[in-house]
């Protein structure tokens, strides 16, 4: 039997120990990556092209969210299962919109998760069931051309969204540029946009933004 690559994105070491262990143990499951944070996601992504990214959403460096639309974007593919311990209406939105096949919260059983990869790779949508109750109500409202109608937010591009992560870690300017290779007057100007979008005038506010959206963990 052939086996089908998964990549395993988690910042947690155990958690994503625990979990190569429970793949290794299927016949037609392979476990080609492992990656920390969200921007590692994303690198091993390209070289290993894995079908299936198992992504947790709270990752430094780059979130899961923004991996997943960064990595759906370049490689459309690939399917990707976000597993997180967050399973509020807000966080469930974000990972419709952002392009994932599935959504399972941390306490879900092995037999569950080995499940979910399974369904995913055959083209279908997984979810927790404390989700599937949120994702059934939020697609009854439809737009006629019968796309779901999408949920009113600030409109972030994928820069501005890393640039907010890494501020909110505590980078400085000159550390969020070399860590995305573009100028320090780039990052200000970020930094001024998302301060213009989000009506916040200060780095504590945007940290407090980023905390309470999810991009970066509490």
């Amino acid at each position: 039997m052939s086996k089908f690559k998964v990549l395993l994105a988690d910042d947690h070491t155990l958690f994503r120990a625990g979990l190569r262990s429970l793949m290794e143990l299927e016949t037609d499951i392979q476990v080609v990556g492992e990656a920390e944070n969200g921007r590692l996601a994303v690198e091993l992504a390209r070289t290993l092209r894995p079908e299936i990214i198992v992504m947790d959403i709270a990752m430094p460096m780059l979130n899961g969210l923004e991996a997943t639309r960064q990595i759906l974007h370049e490689m459309p593919n690939i399917k990707i299962l976000i597993l997180s311990g967050y399973s509020n209406d807000d966080y469930i939105d974000k990972v419709i919109d952002a392009g994932a096949c599935g959504y399972l919260v941390k306490q879900s059983s092995p037999n569950a998760m080995i499940k979910a990869i399974r369904e995913i790779r055959k083209g279908n949508k997984i979810y927790s069931p404390s989700i599937s109750n949120h994702v059934r109500e939020r697609y009854k409202g439809k737009t006629p051309d019968g796309k779901p109608v999408k949920i009113q937010g600030v409109d972030l591009t994928s820069r501005e969204t890393e640039v907010l992560q890494l501020v909110a870690e505590g980078l400085a300017n000159k550390q969020i540029a070399d860590e995305l290779g573009i100028s320090i007057k780039t990052v200000e100007k970020h930094r001024q946009q998302l301060k213009k979008k989000l009506k916040i005038n200060d780095t504590a506010g945007l940290t407090r933004y980023a905390l309470t959206s999810g991009i970066i963990e509490k």
